[in-house]
Parts: structure tokens; C-alpha cells; sequence
């Protein structure tokens, strides 16, 4: 079983498969910051409530941590088989 462990064909330590998945949970990570952007005042003396909508509060910090969760999930998946 030792041999079996060793012989990988690329060399990586981590597979393809699962590189893409990081890159999926990096890109849902994104997504969540780029929800919490925006809702800035027009003017100086002027406040925006805006700041403080569901999509900012809430459901922005909850993809930004799901897209972190895919990225630990992606690094920690163990394959199958050999790739």
C-alpha cells in the first residue's frame, strides 16, 4: 500500500480535482465581498441605510464563510482512488 501512496504521476501533493475545487471556493469567497460592496453615501452629510440591507449584513458573511468551508473542503477531500 506504501508503493501505491507514492507513485503518483504528477507529483503534486494534492490532486487536480481537488485545485479546482479551492479555485471554485475562491471564487465563491469573492463573490461574498463583492455582496458587501456598495451603499456608500452621495454626500458627506447625507446617511445611507443601505449598509445595513440583508444582502450586506446577512447573506454577504454567510457566502463569504460558505466559500471559505469549500476551500478547506477542497484542500481536506481525500480521492477515492489514485488519480
Amino acid at each position: 500500500m506504501m508503493n501505491r501512496l507514492n507513485d503518483k504521476k504528477d507529483g503534486f501533493p494534492i490532486p487536480l480535482r481537488n485545485y479546482k475545487l479551492i479555485l471554485i471556493g475562491y471564487g465563491i469567497v469573492i463573490l461574498g465581498f463583492l455582496l458587501m460592496m456598495g451603499g456608500g453615501a452621495e454626500t458627506i452629510d447625507t446617511f445611507n441605510y443601505d449598509i445595513f440591507s440583508f444582502r450586506r449584513i446577512t447573506l454577504a458573511p454567510l457566502v463569504v464563510l460558505f466559500g471559505f468551508g469549500f476551500v478547506f473542503w477542497g484542500i481536506m477531500r481525500k480521492p477515492k482512488e489514485i488519480e
